[in-house]
């Protein structure tokens, strides 16, 4: 069984290389996907690779956005959504903690909700609460939220859902962050059904006549049968990232169904791969994979400072 230390290094970098994995199959239905045997950081040749001019083993957005989340827990050793938000707005105008300082993948409505921040509106109220605005870019970040934290289950929920406004203000969104940071949390416990386990608590947390609870049952539905497509939809992010770890037995078996999904590859793979680093520990990670991953410069002391407060708590 990999150590708690090795749990949450599979964490962060099961995110951060499922994100740069799906990253050149990004925008392709799923019967454009290379078979899974040739699904790697560089694509078959002929494949007419999304992001052209982006090197492989390069994350995107998803990966820069949870990395712009643990450095704010770690620098003000709490949640600040104001800290977030410049990061954040740091990342869209400098490049901060993308790779090279490129930024090739902006997803709109956070671009949005960043403008609006940027122009002097709260961070808590930055992000646009229409239904119609429920992405999976709040989503995407949340992980290190849920390495770090040690609070209760109450307090990570209230936590992941105030993050979620920065970006996107929708209940939906909020209620698929933490129900992510439940899952996280039981995977990192190794209870056997993690999912199951995260569901329950968040039903108790959030009881039948709580808007969240309907949204819960009505909208997310997670304990629905049918399969995730892969869409930039958070409930569908959300979902088929279920799917991805429950069918798969390996970390790369995981990543390598969600980009098989097709659409929104790279953010799948992030929020599935997180998972699974979690569930198997960073020594299960593809050593190719490992090493051709770019900017792990960025990484390493903040992974050193997550795993020092883990172990100091």
């Amino acid at each position: 069984m990999p150590t708690l230390e090795e749990r949450i290094a599979g964490g962060i970098y099961g995110l951060l290389i499922g994100d740069a994995l799906g990253v050149p199959y990004e925008f392709h239905p799923p019967e454009q996907i290379p078979p899974r045997e040739q699904i790697e950081f560089e694509p078959p040749a002929g494949f007419h690779r999304a992001h052209a001019g982006v090197p492989p083993g390069t994350w995107s957005d998803d990966g820069a956005h949870a990395l712009c989340l643990l450095a704010s827990l770690l620098y003000r050793g709490m949640l600040d959504p104001e800290d977030l938000g410049r990061r954040l707005w740091n990342w869209y105008d400098l490049g901060y903690l993308a790779v090279d300082y490129e930024v090739f993948d902006v997803g709109i409505q956070t671009s949005t909700a960043l403008r609006i921040f940027r122009a002097g509106t709260p961070a808590l109220q930055s992000g646009p609460k229409g239904e119609m605005d429920n992405g999976n870019g709040s989503l995407m970040r949340v992980l290190p939220l849920a390495l770090w934290h040690t609070g209760t289950d109450q307090a990570l929920v209230h936590e992941a859902m105030r993050q979620s406004l920065v970006t996107h203000g929708h209940l939906r969104s909020q209620v698929c962050c933490a129900l992510y940071c439940l899952w996280a949390r039981r995977t990192l416990q190794g209870v056997a059904d993690p999912w199951a386990e995260a569901v329950a608590t968040f039903r108790q947390l959030y009881p039948e006549g709580l808007e969240a609870h309907a949204e819960l049952e009505f909208h997310i539905r997670p304990d629905r049968p049918e399969p995730g497509h892969g869409s930039g939809y958070v409930v569908d992010c959300l979902l088929s990232a279920r799917d991805c770890v429950r069918s798969e037995p390996s970390y790369e078996g995981v990543v390598k169904a969600a980009v098989a999904l097709g659409k929104d590859t790279d953010t799948t793979a992030a929020v599935a791969g997180g998972i699974a680093g979690i569930r198997e520990g960073v020594q299960a990670l593809p050593q190719r994979w490992r090493t051709a991953l770019r900017g792990q410069e960025l990484v390493e002391p903040m992974l050193t400072a997550l795993i020092q407060r883990v172990q100091n708590t």
